[in-house]
């Protein structure tokens, strides 16, 4: 079974809890640059809130940590992404994922904000190291992004074809985006222009799964499918 960690990324409404139903440990936080109480916080002023979890129904066999969305503003292409700000969420999830045993497999997934988070941890655990320069720690499974998009992804390919074992870790990294047509907060573009990055840098395992009509919210078909395409990646024994 899988154990999900969620993160709730909402800086000004109080934390949602998903209770996922087949054998997720899950946890919910809040990140956020203002003080909301308790938590941990870095140098910049960064918050972690309480973490929610949702214990797995069977023999834990993996740990997702799931990062929900936020208002994240007006998205542009040509805007400058907060690296400092990915670089302190991405820490602090693979820090959280570096106390699981060594036979559970760890994974990262996400809605919107959460989404593109998720994806920039796929590129620090391809290229070994966050943007500061320091080591990755985890030995990332799977990765999960719906309603997101990929911060950096100008800079992406070259980055990963300049190093022999970022093109590896790369390539043997599932991925997989959902996207909905008619998203108008994250524009559909945003979504299929990070899976093309993606492929084109080197993630070969990169799937992109495009839904009529679908706004910035999810569906029961859609996670029917994220499900299913965790637990065929993942390799679970058990599982439905």
């Amino acid at each position: 079974m899988i154990q999900i960690h969620l993160f709730s990324f909402i800086p000004h409404f109080d934390i949602i809890p998903l209770i996922c139903e087949f054998g997720y440990r899950s946890t919910t936080m809040s990140y956020s640059h203002q003080s909301m109480g308790s938590g941990s916080r870095n140098a910049r002023g960064y918050e972690f809130g309480r973490t929610y979890v949702v214990r797995p129904k069977g023999k834990h066999q993996a740990t997702l940590v799931w990062l929900h969305g936020f208002d994240v503003g007006e998205i542009s292409e040509d805007g400058h992404d907060d690296m400092e700000s990915l670089d302190a969420s991405a820490s602090h999830i693979a820090n959280l994922l570096c106390s699981e045993p060594a036979d559970v497999k760890v994974g990262i997934g996400g809605f919107s904000m959460g989404a593109a988070i998720s994806l920039y941890s796929a590129t620090c655990y391809a290229l070994g190291r966050y943007g500061t320069g320091h080591s990755y720690p985890i030995n990332l499974r799977a990765v999960v992004g719906l309603s997101g998009w990929l911060p950096g992804w100008k800079s992406i390919r070259n980055k990963i074809e300049s190093s022999y074992e970022a093109a590896r870790r790369a390539s043997s990294l599932p991925v997989i985006l959902t996207h909905g047509i008619a998203d108008d907060v994250v524009p559909y573009r945003f979504g299929e222009k990070s899976a093309q990055s993606l492929g084109m840098a080197g993630f070969r395992q990169t799937v992109f799964k495009p839904y009529q009509g679908l706004g910035h919210y999810t569906v029961p078909k859609e996670m029917d499918e994220v499900v299913h395409w965790l637990t065929t990646r993942l390799g679970l024994e058990g599982s439905r």
